[in-house]
């Protein structure tokens, strides 16, 4: 492509002066940054100059966050302003909490994440979205001068557990509070955009597509890297390979005529395979005909080695199952691959000590630490889940210095952590989802390919597909090319919810801001299109009614007769298996209808026929029309009467109190609620309004905790009587099992989904762990890995630590114990 002509250049040179002129902010802050910003990233800074809210939506890695970055550096520009950043994660909080010290200092940033209190008063906080949450329910002292809040990774809304928070924190922020949401690509950016504007004010949508690193896809056949699409059209015709497409025509030709080959002389095989017939000891694949070339796959250790030699490293694999990660490791260390020099290793080893000098040296043979620490040493990692907080951070520290050369991740790696790679190399393009094998979709891919090419470093990135047995190039083409990764709220009303909204606005004012959600938002811009249908279709509904009109009578009521005779001879025939007496009724049925057609004085009509076309036609789409209808009324205010359904239930449990002309007010126990957070709010308000935790102690506590937060595998079947902890724990359990079954049939009566009972699988291990038990033999209890066993030990302190404040005592000075029992070792480790 040509360079620009002279007076282009000029013209552009000239525009953008003007703008630097008219957003002198925006043009230090850019050429104060070490790389020149795109053309989105300006747009989005110019915005927030002007005094708007923004939504930038962008590809992985495209550097969205600078905006987010703009704000903060606004935000310091004013004595007094304040800026809050947050993320879906604490590990993203982490991330960014570090990054933002080394611009502004450590007295400025602080950190936030439930868990984790640095510097809470300080300009600039760094937090999770449910922690902001909170604040804005309690009114927290600490949003006083808050100007600017950062959603980063704001397409998680959508997320089924925990996307209610984001809306809940988008409706409630006060309205001169500028709002910058940051989004991956999605398809309904401007619907999103929309809604933002509608409940936030003046909001600017900022879209781009354009990856920072172009991005290169490859197929992998046997060693040979072959491109996706063909060089000569581009990746916008989407024109598929035709080596790739030739590879598939000859595999399929060659089975194809193989199995004629086979069918043909099946007869004539049967009686000498049956008497040559052994057992196949070696556990082979049964031998395939010459014609047939079966495309062995490489070895991981060969792969890596093919990656190295075409310089493609650093690279992450994408395995979908942990296992699958941490094999993938042991195949590359046997085959005794080192992708790393000496000086390297020194430096690999120095991160390691400095990282994990606080995990407890008895500890380390439990967790692996050796193997690990040799592995990372050769390049080689994996991350998942299941690997604990502080060897995951080690890797992505590593990986981020260009030391681990290759990471095999699941796909949890592709949601935010800013680890890019020159090359993804993806094996399958199907996942197991919890029940079956399914096709990723093509936001997925989007996703995990996003994180190939580093900006700055990488001329352009690298996605690889291996081969596999019927892969299909021009469905990974199509996968490729379409960008289709709809936003859609799942906002639900939940009680904490409901008595923070009545408490703070009263019930009325409660229902107009639930009607503002984004999921509210979503149905009412689908009622409008059904609406608009229905509208449509009611005119075609008049045409045909004029069109069946008859001068002997009614046509409407003949067709209706003629239409339900018809329906019921053939219900008749089909159920052939009726008792006698249903038989008996139903011709006595069609005998009366039979005579009301005859006896109708449109059955006479000599145009009978042809008006019963028209009315053929009108009955169908009417049936059509009406469900249309159903659909609006079911859509219309879905979310107030979700939220009018969960208050009854409030009043029948007598947390809040219902007068005759509808007002509500929270009881004593409401104001209790308001400050406990999760899926199982009214099961721990209830659990400790009837006292039944009062007798545990804090191990016991920590071990109910722990079965309210925890989510069972769809394989486990539970601990049974004898995996329980002894003593007050079972009784309390028993307890509060029942009163889970209670519920949820109060749930049930009014129509709300209920929550999963409770599970006591981790309670024995959290028991041993909260009295001090040894690591090894509670993950042997637990039968987990390490990082999940933290995790759940996480959820369970904060538990723990909402019940310090809300409970009365004995309760609340026991779940104080209760956690300074748990937060110990691994659990306590804490990175930042």
């Amino acid at each position: 492509m040509s360079d620009p002509a002279p007076a282009d250049r000029y013209a552009r040179a000239s525009a953008s002066a003007r703008l630097d002129r008219t957003h002198p902010i925006t043009a230090a802050f850019a050429a104060s940054q070490r790389f020149t910003l795109d053309p989105f990233q300006i747009e989005g800074c110019r915005a927030l100059e002007e005094g708007r809210s923004v939504l930038v939506a962008a590809p992985t890695g495209a550097g969205k966050t600078i905006v987010g970055e703009f704000a903060v550096h606004l935000a310091m520009r004013e004595p007094g302003d304040k800026a809050f950043y947050t993320t879906p994660m604490k590990a993203l909080s982490n991330q960014k909490f570090r990054e933002l010290q080394d611009v502004y200092g450590p007295d400025e940033v602080g950190l936030l994440t439930g868990d984790t209190n640095i510097n809470g008063n300080a300009r600039i906080v760094v937090m999770t979205t449910e922690v902001l949450r909170n604040m804005l329910y309690a009114d927290s002292p600490a949003l006083r001068g808050l100007r600017y809040v950062v959603m980063d990774e704001v397409h998680y809304l959508a997320d089924r557990f925990r996307g209610a928070v984001w809306e809940e924190v988008i409706i409630h922020l006060a309205p001169s509070v500028r709002l910058i949401s940051l989004s991956a690509t999605v398809s309904n950016a401007e619907e999103f955009g929309d809604w933002l504007d509608t409940v936030r004010g003046d909001t600017e949508v900022i879209v781009s597509e354009t990856r920072p690193v172009p991005l290169e896809q490859h197929v992998l056949v046997r060693g040979d890297l072959l491109p996706l699409f063909d060089d000569r059209a581009g990746i916008a015709t989407a024109q598929v390979n035709q080596e790739l497409m030739r590879i598939r025509s000859f595999k399929g030709q060659n089975f194809e005529r193989n199995h004629r080959v086979q069918a043909s002389n099946s007869a004539r095989q049967a009686g000498y395979e049956a008497s040559r017939r052994r057992p196949n000891r070696g556990g082979k694949r049964p031998v395939r005909s010459a014609n047939v070339q079966r495309i062995e796959r490489l070895d991981r250790p060969d792969v890596v080695e093919l990656l190295s030699r075409a310089n493609l490293l650093p690279a992450i694999f994408f395995i979908f199952s942990r296992a699958g990660c941490d094999a993938a490791v042991q195949q590359v260390r046997r085959a005794g691959v080192r992708l790393t020099s000496q000086d390297e290793r020194r430096e690999i080893r120095a991160v390691i000590e400095e990282r994990t000098r606080t995990l407890l040296e008895e500890d380390l043979a439990v967790l692996g630490f050796w193997e690990w620490r040799d592995n990372l040493e050769r390049g080689v990692a994996s991350h998942h889940a299941g690997l604990l907080p502080a060897f995951k951070e080690v890797v992505e520290e590593l990986f981020q210095r260009k030391l681990v050369k290759v990471v095999f991740a699941t796909e949890t790696l592709a949601l935010g952590i800013n680890m890019p790679a020159r090359t993804v190399v993806l094996e399958k393009l199907e996942k197991f989802n919890g029940e079956a094998r399914v096709a990723i979709t093509s936001g997925e891919y989007t996703q995990l390919t996003g994180r190939a090419g580093r900006r700055g470093i990488d001329v352009e990135g690298h996605a690889v597909i291996q081969w596999t047995e019927g892969l299909d190039p021009q469905a990974v083409a199509a996968l490729a090319s379409r960008r289709t990764y709809p936003l859609n709220s799942s906002f639900r009303p939940t009680y904490n919810m409901a008595v923070n909204l009545i408490d703070q606005f009263g019930r009325a004012k409660a229902r107009e801001i639930l009607e503002s959600s984004f999921a509210q938002f979503q149905a009412d811009r689908a009622v409008v299109g059904l609406a608009r249908q229905v509208k449509e279709q009611e005119e075609s509904l008049a045409g045909y009614a004029k069109a069946m009109t008859c001068d002997r009578g009614d046509f409407a009521e003949y067709s209706r007769i003629r239409r339900e005779l018809s329906d019921v001879e053939k219900l008749n025939r089909k159920d052939a298996n009726a008792s006698r007496r249903t038989r008996d009724e139903r011709l006595r049925h069609i005998a009366s209808l039979r005579k009301q057609m005859q006896r109708h004085p449109c059955h006479q009509c000599p145009d009978r026929e042809q008006h019963a076309r028209w009315a053929e036609r009108y009955w169908k789409l009417k049936r059509d029309v009406d469900k249309l209808r159903r659909q609006i009324e079911t859509r219309t205010g879905t979310v107030a009467r979700i939220f009018d359904r969960v208050v009854d239930v409030l009043g029948a449990l007598e947390y809040v109190s219902i007068d005759g002309d509808g007002t509500t007010t929270l009881t004593p126990a409401g104001r209790t609620m308001r400050r406990i957070y999760g899926e199982r709010d009214l099961l721990v308000a209830e659990s400790l309004r009837r006292g039944i935790w009062k007798d545990l102690d804090a191990a016991s506590l920590a071990a109910l905790a722990c079965s309210l937060v925890y989510e069972p595998r769809r394989d486990d079947g539970g601990p049974g009587e004898r995996g329980l902890p002894r003593g007050a724990f079972r009784p309390a359990f028993e307890a509060t099992l029942s009163l889970w079954q209670e519920l949820d049939d109060l749930e049930q009566e009014h129509r709300l989904p209920g929550t999963e009972p409770v599970s006591a699988g981790l309670a024995q291990a959290m028991h041993t762990w909260a009295r001090g038990g040894m690591l090894d033999r509670v993950l042997v209890e637990a039968d987990m890995a390490a990082g999940d066993f933290v995790r759940w030990s996480k959820q369970t302190i904060d538990l723990l630590d909402q019940l310090s404040i809300v409970a009365d005592q004995p309760i609340a000075g026991t779940a104080r114990k209760a956690l300074d029992a748990v937060r110990r070792g691994i659990v306590a480790y804490s990175g930042v």
